[in-house]
């Protein structure tokens, strides 16, 4: 006689009721479906144990898991933004390096427009000296021309 009683504590306590029984009444066969009722409640509690502890593991790989790829995205944004700023830096540099360019050739294009107005008023004045030197010569010598 064979009895489907669910396991856990009543199964258990089921199991150990039946085992009693038979040994105080010397049915051997209700005894050992006793004791076989008892130790299947035991096997389902273990079984119930060891998925609830192979699910507290497979929770615990799936955060570990979860901060590794965490990790490996922040660390991926890192070098994102170590790009940018580096991207950023090349351009500050070469637009600094543009202006200062510009700065000396400006400079230098002033340089030039002034040693060219310093050579245009030389040329004028050697030109005014010429003509004083002409007319001087000319009423010293008005033959000359």
């Amino acid at each position: 006689m064979t009895e489907d009683t669910s396991g856990g504590l009543v199964g258990k306590l089921a199991g150990k009721a039946k085992a009693a029984a038979g040994s105080l009444t010397g049915n051997e066969e209700l005894a050992r479906e006793g004791r076989l009722q008892e130790a299947g409640a035991d096997a389902a509690a273990e079984a119930r144990k060891a998925e609830a502890d192979a699910a507290r593991e497979q929770e615990a790989a799936d955060v570990k898991a979860e901060r590794a790829r965490n990790e490996e995205e922040r660390a991926e944004l890192r070098a994102e933004v170590d790009r940018r700023e580096a991207e950023e830096a090349a351009e500050r540099d070469r637009a600094a390096a543009e202006q200062r360019a510009a700065a000396q050739e400006a400079r230098t294009d002033q340089a030039a427009a002034a040693e060219e107005q310093r050579a245009d008023a030389d040329a004028a004045r050697l030109e005014q000296e010429a003509r004083i030197a002409e007319a001087r010569a000319d009423t010293v010598d008005p033959d000359r021309s």
